[in-house]
């Protein structure tokens, strides 16, 4: 019992900053300003993996903001998750500025909801460490967006279809095989991603190769299927057939997991179902096969080099 009283009182009053280990601070203002005190930046990997969607990223891969995350995966300490998702809010921010400029005069976002799909965990580190961290900062950042007038929502539509070997020690060639095809979307998720402006999220790209065989499983899933797409050529919208797409908003807790509430989907800040005949209009505003970005917390300190910026 007072094991678990502790660990209670940390959630609500962490012993130590995240980033430092000052007492009495989730994260410390000088850790916060290493995390998210700088414009988040176009990072890329060398090598750059075949397929690797634009990334940008809030901060190096060192220090405290290394500290953190590990803190944040590793050791539970789950008050993290909201420091760390206001970081990717704000690398995501950078991403869709990138990608999809915001037509001028226009003070919203364009395209649809704002879809972030986390890379996920492997099941047996999920178990092992009690939550997946990229969907947890995940659900932070969409609340983040939320409050800050951008529509996004967390759709956790991948899924590792075979058992992949740790990554650890592996250079980026190995991971690069490690991982080819270990990624699939989850059935009934592939008509989801063509509804908004997918964001692929994690909490950390090293070599760049498990958001590669991200963004290879949401192409291959997201593409409208043949007779569809010549339907709406034909018609000028979608299949009058489709079923409403939902978005999972909000976040509720339940132990160290995540549980969604009741889905919702949102258009021009509001929530309502976006109904079928939208979804040729969201797919020329921006939605469309493939993700339009990626985001991450952090990235190798190599990533950042300015000649490749």
């Amino acid at each position: 019992m007072r094991n678990w009283w502790r660990d209670l009182g940390d959630l609500v009053l962490p012993a130590e900053c995240g980033g430092c280990g000052r007492p009495r601070a989730v994260l410390c203002a000088a850790c916060r300003t290493a995390l998210a005190g700088a414009e988040p930046r176009r990072v890329r990997p060398v090598p750059e993996p075949p397929g690797l969607p634009s990334v940008h990223a809030a901060a190096p891969y060192a220090d405290a903001v290394r500290a953190a995350l590990l803190a944040h995966k590793e050791r539970g300490a789950l008050a993290l998750s909201r420091p760390l998702g206001a970081a990717l809010a704000g690398a995501v921010r950078a991403g869709l500025r990138t990608a999809v400029p915001a037509p001028r005069g226009g003070g919203g976002a364009r395209g649809g909801p704002v879809l972030l799909v986390p890379v996920p965990s492997a099941r047996r580190a999920v178990r092992a460490r009690g939550h997946d961290p990229a969907r947890r900062i995940a659900y932070a950042a969409a609340g983040e967006l939320r409050r800050t007038g951008v529509p996004a929502g967390v759709l956790a539509a991948l899924r590792q279809r075979r058992p992949v070997a740790d990554q650890s020690g592996l250079d980026s060639r190995q991971r690069l095989a490690n991982l080819e095809g270990a990624l699939a979307v989850a059935p009934g998720c592939g008509r989801l991603l063509r509804r908004g402006r997918v964001v692929l999220v994690d909490d950390v790209m090293t070599t760049g190769a498990s958001l590669a065989e991200a963004a290879r499983a949401v192409r291959a899933a997201s593409e409208p299927p043949r007779e569809q797409t010549e339907s709406a050529d034909r018609d000028g919208q979608g299949s009058s057939n489709s079923a409403s797409a939902f978005v999972y908003l909000g976040e509720t807790w339940e132990g160290t997991g995540q549980q969604r509430k009741s889905p919702t989907t949102w258009r021009g800040g509001a929530r309502h179902l976006v109904g079928p005949s939208k979804e040729a209009d969201l797919r020329s505003a921006g939605g469309g096969a493939g993700p339009v970005c990626a985001a991450v917390v952090a990235a190798s300190p190599d990533a950042f080099g300015i000649h490749r910026n």
